[in-house]
């Protein structure tokens, strides 16, 4: 069994930053791919960005203000937000793919005030 712990999200004002962290615990031995995506209130999940071993893949509403890196050593996935706006407000979601499995954590909130 796999378990991600999230932590970093909070209250911030537009403009400001956040720092996401996601833990993996469990049965690893290695982590394809890991990630966050995001759910505002009435919409969709949706993705915000991954990494695997090679490379780092974004949508196109974060390219340029979040960049999402990964410590392989302690099975972790960063999410460094910059620039957050006010539709950034989410929960936000990690996975984590392995073992042809993909993986939730529990979600951390994630709201910018205008």
């Amino acid at each position: 069994q796999v378990q991600l712990v999230e932590s970093g999200g909070g209250l911030v004002q537009a403009g400001g930053s956040l720092r996401l962290s996601c833990a993996a615990s469990g049965s690893i031995f290695i982590i394809n791919r890991m990630g966050w995506y995001r759910q505002a209130l009435r919409k969709q999940r949706e993705l915000v960005a991954d990494i695997t071993s090679g490379s780092a893949n974004y949508a196109d509403y974060v390219e340029g203000r979040f960049t999402i890196s990964r410590d392989n050593a302690k099975n972790t996935v960063y999410l460094q937000m910059n620039s957050l706006k006010p539709e950034d407000t989410a929960i936000y979601y990690c996975i984590a793919d392995l073992y042809g499995s993909r993986y939730w954590g529990q979600g951390t909130q994630v709201t910018v005030s205008s």
